[in-house]
This record gives structure tokens, C-alpha cells and sequence, in this order.
């Protein structure tokens, strides 16, 4: 089975005229498949705030294809090498939170439409770095 973070952007994404097509894709082959999202605490915080087709949307993810894990010491810890190594601002700390979850669980993939913080070529390099020079997998 694999497993695949998603953060907030991904679940918005389906009713973002930018991203629905890919999103509705990227479900289809979520729902048809063995594949397991990876659904965090943080995630779901910032869900809070969503609009509730979105909030209903995620609701609606099949139990078979959701993981749902929280936020640890570990995952914060890492989060914060980040910020200390200036691979995002301190305005980024749940972005790292996301991150840093994925690169602790080993997840597969790491899906996001975040193209400022995280799907950008510039952060990875950063994230990865830190990863490891901390012992972890990039």
C-alpha cells in the first residue's frame, strides 16, 4: 500500500477552478487504487476554517483510503530545524509541521498545491537538507 500526505491546498483544490482537474484526478486514482491518505492533525486544524463543501468533501473519503495521524514532539522538533535554518519564515510553522510529519511517517509522496512553501524547488532543497543532516530520509 502506499501511503500519501496531503495538506490543506489538496482538499481546496478540487473546488479551485486552478486545480480542480488535477485534484479530481489525483482522487479518482486515490479512490480506485490501495492507496492510504495520510491525514494530519494540522491538517485538519486548518480544515476548520475551510468551506464546508470542503469540509463535507473530506468527510466523505473513504475510512479504506484515510490515515489519520497527529503531530508529535518529533515532527515539532524537526519543524522548528527548519524554521532554524531559514528554509521558511516563522508565518510558515504549519507548513513545516506538514513536512515534517511526511518526512517522519516515510510517506511515499508529499501532495500539495502550496507552491510558495512547499512544492517549490528552493524549499525541497532546503527541507532536504535538513532531513539529512538529521538522519532522515529526503
Amino acid at each position: 500500500m502506499k501511503t500519501i500526505y496531503v495538506d490543506t491546498s489538496v482538499f481546496g483544490g478540487i473546488f479551485d477552478i486552478e486545480f480542480k482537474l488535477w485534484s479530481e484526478l489525483f482522487f479518482e486514482n486515490v479512490f480506485n487504487s490501495d492507496i492510504q491518505l495520510i491525514l494530519s492533525n494540522v491538517a485538519k486544524d486548518e480544515l476548520k476554517n475551510a468551506p464546508s463543501k470542503i469540509k463535507e468533501f473530506v468527510n466523505n473519503i473513504p475510512i479504506s483510503n484515510l490515515q489519520e495521524v497527529e503531530l508529535n514532539e518529533e515532527a515539532i522538533l524537526l519543524a522548528e530545524q527548519y524554521l532554524f535554518e531559514k528554509v521558511v519564515g516563522e508565518t510558515s510553522r504549519a507548513d513545516c509541521y506538514h513536512i515534517a510529519i511526511a518526512t517522519l511517517l516515510k510517506v511515499d509522496l508529499l501532495v500539495s498545491w502550496n507552491f510558495k512553501h512547499i512544492v517549490n524547488i528552493n524549499r525541497i532543497h532546503g527541507y532536504n537538507a535538513v532531513n539529512l543532516k538529521n538522519g532522515f530520509k529526503q
